[in-house]
């Protein structure tokens, strides 16, 4: 598969993007991956981004001098090396990921239509939330798909203290700025994080909207 690798820097993180083109997919691609009998019964959107992420978390366990690749545990979930922490998301044909010493969690959007914001938004966030996002100095589409995004990543980052299907309720934006998020956690989400502020960076790139842990 045709594949393109960038980065993204996102203080402290260095996001690893892969552009891929899946129309130039093989399935003997897959044979690359350790794993590769577990993604034999899925589909091609399905095996084409699998493919792209673990390249892009290989690309960024380079940075830890680690070669292995990423296997995948009973839930779908990326199995990291011990000591190390790694996220893996996509969108369309990208698919980011990131590692660190500490929880993180990166997430990839497009970016909602005014159609599809107006469908989402009770689903995502509460009335409170809604009225700071809609103060925000950005049109409202474009914060809600970060205020989604941002969800998607403490999800993907805390997911080891997360309670059973937490949802998009289990957490409220607190604070909303040009280049950050703030969350703050119920007890629905995980006791351990209940009532602390989470900061979670994002940028715009194109038509989509990137989060990742601070």
């Amino acid at each position: 598969m045709k594949t393109c690798h960038t980065t993204i820097h996102l203080a402290p993180h260095r996001l690893h993007r892969v552009d891929f083109d899946p129309a130039t997919f093989s399935a003997s691609d897959l044979l690359w991956l350790p794993h590769y009998a577990q993604l034999a019964h899925t589909g091609p959107k399905r095996q084409t981004e699998h493919l792209a992420g673990r390249i892009a978390a290989i690309h960024a366990l380079s940075e830890y001098d680690e070669k292995r690749v990423p296997g995948m545990g009973e839930a779908r979930q990326p199995l990291w090396p011990a000591g190390v922490y790694g996220s893996i998301s996509h969108s369309e044909t990208t698919a980011l990921a990131v590692v660190s010493r500490q929880p993180v969690g990166v997430d990839i959007e497009t970016l909602f239509t005014p159609a599809l914001s107006d469908e989402l938004t009770d689903s995502i966030v509460n009335t409170q939330e809604q009225r700071l996002l809609r103060a925000a100095p950005f049109p409202f589409p474009l914060a809600l798909t970060v205020a989604f995004s941002a969800k998607e990543s403490l999800f993907k980052a805390w997911s080891a203290i997360a309670t059973p299907h937490p949802g998009f309720h289990s957490a409220r934006v607190i604070a909303f700025g040009p280049n950050s998020l703030h969350l703050q956690p119920s007890a629905t989400f995980s006791p351990h994080l209940a009532g602390q502020s989470l900061t979670f960076l994002w940028t715009k790139n194109a038509q989509q909207i990137i989060t990742v842990t601070q």
